[in-house]
């Protein structure tokens, strides 16, 4: 293969790691269950919402988003220059590489999500963080459900 259809195809390749990573990534939504959570018995608890903030969930920094960066930005860097100024580069190239598919890869995964603050009908007062992809306003009637692991979801 030439160099162009080798740089082509390391992108194309480092592009689909990438979209694969962010594909795998799980939801933080109240809309959402895994796959372990379904058909499996869950409590459930009744609240009433006492305030709802907008935040922000942080996107996810696996190995993979680093990988895929690196690798093209070291392909891209082989490129430049010949001798040990093509070494350099290279090594330059997949380690700016390296720290663009990592950024890449948490800005692409970040969500708006929803701080809540629920007070239960038993008088203790929770607060749960998902995705904001349900509208919860003070004084709604919700349920909190909570999984066997521990995961708690806000509905209504």
């Amino acid at each position: 293969m030439n160099k162009p259809t080798v740089i082509i195809t390391m992108a194309v390749l480092s592009v689909m790691v990438a979209l694969l990573a962010v594909g795998c990534a799980s939801s933080r939504s109240g809309e959402v269950y895994s796959r372990d959570h379904a058909r499996q018995a869950q409590s459930v608890m009744m609240g009433t919402v006492e305030s709802v903030k907008y935040v922000t969930i942080e996107g996810t920094k696996t190995p993979v988003g680093t990988a895929a960066g690196g690798v093209a930005g070291g392909v891209l860097g082989s490129t430049v220059g010949g001798g040990s100024g093509r070494t350099v580069a290279t090594v330059i190239g997949a380690l700016a590489g390296a720290a663009a598919g990592t950024a890449a890869e948490e800005g692409i995964t970040r969500k708006p999500g929803l701080e809540i603050v629920v007070t239960k009908d038993t008088g203790t007062t929770i607060v749960v963080v998902q995705e904001a992809d349900v509208e919860l306003f003070p004084g709604d009637r919700v349920r909190i459900i909570t999984a066997a692991d521990g995961t708690t979801r806000v509905s209504k």
